[in-house]
């Protein structure tokens, strides 16, 4: 079993969103579907609707369900008996116009979660910007449930809303229960493996392929909001104390997330736990049981837990988010 399982690549799934672009084929080397705006590029998901399936190797055209069931402790190591499903969803989105307003409930809010869902906290790193680029992320101090129902029904909600103009590599996050949007930018986006969004507004469009406003679900979306979720800008980013290449942007009990820039070998991944790499500047390549992987800017490749630390060669130089999934018992 243990030789069968190697670094993984996966194939992007391209989702249609009335707010999307075509700025992913320039990240992405998968063709993007004609003429449709693209919004966003699913890059690892373990979702009945939406499963990655492996790009490369023995398993291409395995899905990460199927891959999940069969060597689920090959992959997630100690980590295994916690979870049957993959835990993060992985994205990148083009966010040419802005979302809806939304929230996304926690764990806890489970009135709110379909069955075997879970809550949606989530985090973004910038990767592009344009001269109209704005996250809004939190309220405004002093915005409460009815002056925010207030300004919905006279269309002022982005008055209610702290925003600032993101520049490259700003990383922001959402924890569950922020209200938040976003427009002009490309992001890379980890979440929690949900698809849990309750729109609160959506700024009196219609969707083009329908004629039709898309639905809101603003008695969710304002039970869900933690109105305590103000003024959110971008994080500091925390050096990594014994290597100038390494940067840690996040770090809770869902995701823990660092930035890589390299012109030399190093190592990646994690011992008996999975880790998964996504690169979004430049490219490298490991070699594992004498075999050549590479990885190049728009590409995702999970470490399953088996394989450990790889050293990583970059050609000549590369950039790369790596993501672990803490052990929750051990926080």
């Amino acid at each position: 079993m243990k030789d069968k399982i190697y670094p993984l690549k996966f194939d992007p799934i391209y989702q249609y969103r009335i707010w999307g672009g075509r700025k992913l084929e320039h990240l992405l080397s998968k063709p993007l579907p004609k003429d449709d705006p693209i919004g966003e590029a699913w890059l690892l998901s373990d979702r009945k609707d939406h499963a990655s399936e492996v790009s490369e190797g023995e398993l291409k055209g395995v899905t990460i369900t199927k891959l999940m069931e069969d060597f689920r402790y090959e992959i997630m190591g100690k980590i295994g008996n916690h979870f049957e499903h993959f835990p993060l969803l992985l994205k990148f989105l083009d966010c040419k116009e802005v979302l809806s307003v939304q929230v996304h409930p926690s764990d806890q809010q489970k009135e709110y979660i379909p069955k075997g869902d879970t809550g949606k906290t989530e985090a973004w790193v910038v990767l592009e910007t344009s001269d109209d680029s704005l996250i809004y992320a939190g309220l405004k101090k002093g915005t409460t449930k009815e002056n925010l129902l207030k300004s919905i029904e006279n269309k002022s909600v982005a008055d209610r809303l702290h925003s600032f103009v993101p520049k490259k590599e700003d990383a922001v996050f959402i924890h569950s229960g922020t209200v938040h949007t976003l427009g002009g930018t490309v992001v890379f986006e980890v979440q929690e493996n949900s698809d849990v969004t309750f729109r609160l507004y959506d700024w009196d469009r219609k969707d083009p392929k329908t004629g039709k406003p898309r639905e809101l679900q603003v008695e969710k979306a304002i039970a869900c909001i933690d109105f305590d979720q103000v003024d959110i800008g971008p994080v500091t980013p925390i050096p990594d104390a014994k290597n100038k290449n390494v940067e840690k942007l996040f770090d809770n009990e869902h995701f823990i997330l660092w930035r890589l820039k390299y012109k030399s070998a190093f190592k990646v991944g994690l011992k008996d736990e999975p880790v998964i790499l996504v690169c979004t500047e430049g490219k490298g390549s490991m070699r594992y049981n004498n075999t050549e992987y590479s990885i190049g800017k728009g590409e995702v490749m999970l470490l399953p837990a088996i394989i450990g630390q790889l050293d990583l060669q970059p050609e000549p130089q590369i950039t790369l988010l790596q993501m672990a999934i803490p052990d929750r018992e051990m926080k």
